[in-house]
């Protein structure tokens, strides 16, 4: 990390975050949680002007490439810069054209596109390659509800990721192989472990502080003319890989595929290729329906199946935690209470939220495999198929 990306990481790390907790207080000390004051307004000057100073001076060094790691933490701290401005209204893509942050869209563009990644910060710069210095990470303020929304939600990645890993090393070796359960195994205690984090992250998040303080940071904003949607939770691979290994989901079907397609430039270059290549791969829900033609009475198959099935069911509860749980409580219910629920740009992904729930519950019920009497393809019938051979 060159010598100016350092004074703007250290920025991000310091002054940045308590300027936007010093704007953040003041909101939340509103009736409406939208004052206009003249200490706010000074806030926001102060968090363009210090800004600004730091990125001209990264455009007037030249490249700043160093290699992957650090470029992409430049361009997450380029993007929380950027993501910001948005929270606090100083850009709002509607009343815009292009970017008024002229400066901080020709870097970020610049390092998106040399990257191979979107040009602003994506939700892996908040979780799985968020950088500690002496145990404190980077955030956007100083709540403690930010803290432990990324402190939750990191550990749940990194738990999908690890049930994602091991249905991957499957693929080898099939699915009657002996140490097909035990990987089997690996990927139902971590979905658990997904399930146990996110009760916590439910229990111990405030509703409001999120609605109002937190989630604002991840809404839709232009880059130079584009606007890009929000960063997602959900922006990494490997819930898609279980997605498509476990054969819940489907990479021919229409809707699943353009879901694909609009996150992979939010995902590191690395990720892609895992996704790109699960995508042509069988999964293990077809293996099982091929096998079982010709071995259903082998020893192996009830205990191999009936693991599968409760990888499948586990996954399936995730899914549902997340969207009766996350997505009703802290931003359903609350968008309703604050007449909010068709308010544009209140969304991460950028469609009006009775839309971005409609798809919610769509992608919801294809990872259950639910029954919806055929108003879109699910894996329903294989699923119950599968279980009548253990019966």
């Amino acid at each position: 990390m060159t010598h100016r990306a350092q004074a703007l990481d250290q920025w991000i790390r310091n002054d940045f975050r308590l300027i936007n907790s010093a704007l953040e207080e003041l909101y939340f000390a509103s009736p409406d949680h939208q004052p206009n004051s003249e200490a706010e307004a000074q806030l926001k000057q102060q968090l363009v002007d210090q800004g600004k100073a730091l990125i001209v001076d990264l455009l007037n060094e030249g490249n700043t490439d160093e290699g992957f790691d650090s470029g992409f933490e430049l361009l997450g701290n380029v993007g929380f810069y950027m993501a910001a401005c948005r929270r606090h209204d100083i850009t709002e893509p509607s009343r815009e054209t292009r970017s008024p942050l002229h400066e901080a869209s020709a870097l970020a563009m610049q390092l998106g596109a040399s990257l191979g990644v979107i040009p602003r910060f994506a939700s892996c710069h908040l979780e799985t390659h968020n950088r500690a210095v002496n145990g404190i990470y980077k955030t956007f303020t100083d709540l403690n509800d930010e803290k432990i929304f990324l402190d939750y939600n990191t550990r749940s990645v990194f738990a999908f990721i690890r049930a994602s890993e091991a249905l991957r090393q499957i693929l080898p070796l099939g699915v009657s192989h002996p140490v097909t359960y035990d990987l089997l195994l690996t990927a139902k205690t971590a979905l658990e472990e997904v399930y146990h984090y996110n009760q916590i992250l439910f229990e111990k998040l405030d509703i409001d502080r999120f609605f109002h303080c937190v989630r604002p940071y991840y809404r839709p904003h232009r880059v130079g003319l584009h606007e890009y949607r929000g960063a997602n939770a959900g922006d990494f691979s490997g819930i898609n890989v279980i997605d498509l290994l476990l054969g819940l989901c489907q990479a021919d079907d229409p809707y699943y595929s353009q879901l694909l397609v609009d996150k992979f430039l939010f995902m590191r270059p690395e990720d892609q290729l895992v996704l790109r290549d699960c995508m042509r791969r069988t999964s293990l829900l077809d293996s099982f329906m091929a096998t079982t033609k010709e071995h259903c009475h082998e020893p192996w198959l009830p205990k191999n199946l009936g693991l599968f099935l409760e990888v499948c069911h586990a996954h399936g509860q995730t899914a549902l935690q997340h969207h009766e749980q996350l997505v009703n409580k802290f931003i359903e219910k609350p968008a309703e209470s604050a007449a909010l629920t068709d308010a544009q740009g209140l969304t991460a992904s950028g469609p009006p939220l009775p839309v971005l729930l409609k798809g919610l519950r769509k992608l919801c019920d294809m990872r259950c495999a639910a029954d919806v009497n055929g108003e879109f393809r699910t894996r329903h019938s294989d699923i119950e198929h599968l279980k009548g051979l253990l019966r």
